[in-house]
């Protein structure tokens, strides 16, 4: 298997925004950690979050193309830290949105080249997911891209399907990485899919192609769109070839600066590692 080059974390940054300005984005500066005007959040917590009011309708974008790269806390991970490679609590989420104007094609097409030819990921080591009936995305991976059906994975609502509560809704399409068997559980059936750190997922495409009324019925928006997020530091781990997103560049600095106060060493005794990553976040 071919090993990417490595790029720190802020030239991953730089060359994802870059990307997207040259398909036609707008490239805005990460929002505020404090939601503006929105209730149901006390933290923003992915991308898309600063932007609803663009894909609600209630505000009209400055541009129907929009990349960002957004700081991001999510509380409900605290519990995973320092169990997995690939969860964290303040991490920065790339995007890529689109209101109302591309869709699935362009959407699943930039993702692959850029992941592919930008960066240069091997394409052999690289498994993108559908939502089991969504099988436009499904045809577009297979005989657009080129991937073999048998590679192409089909999960559920749980995993591949975005929607909370009434409101714009639509299936999801993931790309994940084999990090190969050293970052695996060892069981036989582990796959794209299983819970250890072997396959990670490092892009999500949400296609935002449904209302939901709550009540689990469904119809067909008729301006569909693009909401794309993809972990800075996940993209940085599969890159750099470390442990987990606690030794790319940056946070290792950071890391090295919170031991050195604390008069510890990192990756010595499991639940000082711990207790190093969650003060890497206050």
């Amino acid at each position: 298997m071919k090993e990417p080059q490595y790029r720190g974390v802020n030239e991953l940054r730089r060359m994802f925004l870059e990307y997207f300005e040259s398909k036609g984005h707008l490239a805005m500066k990460s929002f505020s950690l404090v939601p503006h005007n929105d209730n149901s959040l006390l933290l923003i917590n992915s991308g898309m979050a600063p932007l609803k009011p663009y894909f609600t309708g209630q505000e009209i974008p400055p541009r129907k193309r929009v990349t960002t790269c957004q700081k991001c806390i999510r509380t409900g991970d605290i519990e995973n830290i320092g169990k997995t490679a690939r969860h964290g609590t303040f991490f920065e989420m790339l995007g890529n949105f689109s209101f109302g104007d591309y869709f699935k094609h362009e959407a699943i097409a930039w993702t692959w080249e850029f992941l592919t030819e930008v960066v240069g990921l091997d394409p052999d080591r690289l498994y993108p997911s559908v939502y089991l009936e969504d099988d436009e995305a499904f045809d577009i991976w297979n005989k657009e891209i080129g991937i073999p059906a048998e590679r192409i994975f089909k999960f559920g609502k749980e995993d591949n399907f975005w929607e909370h509560g009434s409101g714009p809704c639509g299936p999801c399409s993931e790309v994940y990485y084999d990090r190969g068997e050293a970052f695996g559980c060892g069981q036989p059936g582990c796959t794209v899919g299983c819970d250890c750190d072997r396959y990670i997922e490092v892009w999500n495409n949400v296609f935002t192609q449904f209302d939901n009324d709550g009540k689990g019925h469904y119809t067909e928006l008729e301006h569909k769109n693009i909401d794309t997020g993809m972990g800075l530091e996940r993209l940085a781990v599969v890159v750099q070839g470390v442990d987990s997103l606690f030794t790319v560049d940056t946070n290792k600095a950071l890391l090295d600066r919170v031991c050195q106060l604390s008069h510890t060493e990192y990756q010595k005794e499991h639940e000082t590692d711990v207790s190093s990553e969650l003060w890497r976040i206050m």
